[in-house]
């Protein structure tokens, strides 16, 4: 029992070490490669061109949320749909009427965000 568990997991285990190896590897010889002579332009908050203005803390407008919120819903609605279109076969009405109500509650809350003009513009 305990060498088929070993025989299962050692290629995970290789992976992981050459990875780990690999990713010291990068670290170091950037650190020891790079050339390390900050100035005045490095040293700056921002690298834009102008120096900052106003407060980095200010606030937003809620509608900015508001499509972020509403670009991770539609996101994981894209994550969700590809697996279940492929298993659609084997999963049958149950799994299609699963996902049906999944999609009516998402559009049920775009239509309430439609309608709260949180998608409207000034």
């Amino acid at each position: 029992m305990a060498d088929s568990f070993l025989v299962d997991y050692a290629p995970i285990a290789v992976f992981m070490t050459i990875a780990t190896f690999v990713a010291l590897a990068a670290v170091a010889l950037s650190f020891l490669l790079a050339k390390h002579r900050p100035d005045k332009q490095k040293n700056a908050p921002y690298e834009c061109g102008f120096p900052p203005f106003g407060d980095a803390r200010a606030k937003f407008d809620v509608r900015f949320y508001l499509i972020a919120i509403l670009f991770i819903i539609f996101d994981l609605e894209i994550a969700f749909l590809f697996p279940w279109a492929i298993v659609l076969g084997d999963i049958g009405w149950l799994g299609f009427g699963s996902m049906m109500v999944f999609l009516g509650v998402l559009t049920v809350g775009f239509i309430y965000e439609w309608k709260k003009g949180a998608l409207e513009w000034d």
